[in-house]
């Protein structure tokens, strides 16, 4: 009996793998001819410009300090490293060979020009929202880039995640194909704001908790996740900022990357706004369109009251610290960090992020106040013109929970983090296999 029950669960597993492998089979598209390759409207490619750009697609298809989208940026999956592709127009490396049918089918299906499937790691499930007439524009800017002969190194995912041919199945369960729908009972600019932000500038994929097979927890939208060690906060109701953004404080906060009421920016959020949202060509009603979306997301304003006290409850706690010798904790702070984190003025001031209207404090997650001490902010992270020496080398694992410690107690009215050194380990170690 048992026997027969293994077969036929065997002889069902083998059907369904059958099925699955018939589903997930794509033809491939025909090479774009030479003759196609010379005419692209110039109205096309400036707007694909402005959409590239706002869409950030160097941040994953650029190497650091590689040829501009010629790829090989890793993308750090919890499933092993996926590399972002060269989208140059070269034949042999890049999409010089696709013609708008295959651009348009890998942005909108996720299947490449010689039918195989994508990862999701590419974010085609937010790229089916964009119209016709912006994947035209995208495909003009990109075949009138530099051809970059580059081939980028191999996926490290494991057997069989790496058989692309799976990928049908992930998308059977996560995947839904779909231009944009306009909200009718939202104004243009929420609709826009909601078009660049679900399609085109895919915010959801760092903000959005995914489950165990990477598909996004869509009844939790925006309501934060984990990437690279990080913690994307969460953009609903649940945003953990002391003060509640306001439409022209998150403008200034996207276009510029700081914002006096709410700190800087910081991880793969710097690539996001330096190489996207505060370039001059993405314009500024696109920005004011996402701030506008997500501001509603929040729901900050019926929040909002009581906003000035708070403020002035956060500056009042800026000199802590200070002449405070006979506390070891106060005294590490004093050392360590109120050189540039004390405020004198009478408000808060972008140069000096206040520390008591850090999210980094308030969430219920330790992470991104032990990355930020931990490896500091250069030059070329955070918001312009900010920069953090790190602690790795000079605190221990001890001291950097004290001084964690310390701030929640001092700077916030929350319940104090719990194993503090433990996670600190965690994610040194973590820090370090990624070198």
């Amino acid at each position: 009996m048992i026997r027969r029950v293994g077969i036929a669960a065997l002889a069902v597993a083998v059907l369904a793998l059958c099925g699955l492998l018939l589903l997930a089979r794509r033809s491939e598209i025909g090479p774009l001819g030479s003759a196609a390759q010379a005419s692209f409207p110039a109205a096309d490619i400036a707007q694909g410009a402005a959409l590239a750009a706002a869409g950030h697609c160097a941040s994953c298809h650029t190497q650091t300090g590689g040829p501009v989208f010629a790829g090989g940026y890793a993308v750090n999956t919890p499933f092993g490293k996926i590399y972002g592709s060269n989208i140059t127009p070269d034949p042999a490396t890049g999409i010089g060979l696709w013609p708008l049918e295959a651009f348009t089918r890998a942005m909108r299906e996720g299947v490449s020009r010689d039918g195989s499937h994508l990862f999701p790691a590419f974010p085609y499930y937010a790229y089916t929202k964009l119209s016709d007439s912006d994947i035209r524009s995208l495909y003009a800017f990109l075949m009138t880039r530099t051809a970059v002969r580059a081939s980028v190194p191999g996926n490290t995912l494991p057997f069989p995640l790496r058989i692309r041919a799976f990928q049908e199945g992930w998308k059977i369960l996560f995947f839904q194909e779909g231009r944009y729908q306009p909200n009718r009972a939202r104004s243009d600019e929420w609709n826009r704001g909601a078009y660049l932000a679900e399609g085109l500038a895919d915010c959801s994929g760092c903000h959005t908790p995914r489950n165990a097979l990477g598909g996004e927890e869509s009844r939790r939208a925006y309501a934060g996740a984990g990437i690279d060690g990080w913690i994307a906060p969460a953009l609903n109701s649940a945003n953990p900022s002391p003060i509640p953004w306001t439409r022209e404080e998150l403008f200034q906060f996207l276009r510029t990357g700081s914002s006096p009421l709410h700190g800087a920016t910081s991880s793969t959020m710097t690539a996001v706004i330096r190489d996207s949202l505060a370039l001059p060509i993405v314009p500024d009603s696109d920005i004011r369109a996402i701030a506008a979306y997500f501001i509603d997301a929040d729901q900050a304003n019926p929040r909002a009251e009581g906003t000035e006290s708070r403020i002035r409850e956060a500056l009042a706690t800026s000199s802590l610290g200070s002449g405070q010798e006979d506390d070891p904790d106060a005294a590490l702070y004093a050392a360590a960090c109120i050189a540039c984190h004390y405020n004198a003025s009478s408000g808060p001031l972008a140069a000096r992020p206040e520390l008591a209207l850090n999210s980094s404090l308030t969430m219920p997650d330790p992470a991104n106040f032990i990355q930020v001490v931990l490896q500091g902010v250069g030059s070329t992270d955070g918001a312009p013109g900010l920069v953090m020496p790190g602690f790795a080398s000079s605190l221990t694992d001890a001291e950097i929970a004290r001084l964690a410690a310390y701030l929640r107690r001092t700077r916030t009215k929350l319940p104090p983090w719990r194993d503090l050194e433990s996670r600190i380990r965690v994610i040194r170690r973590t820090a370090a296999k990624q070198e």
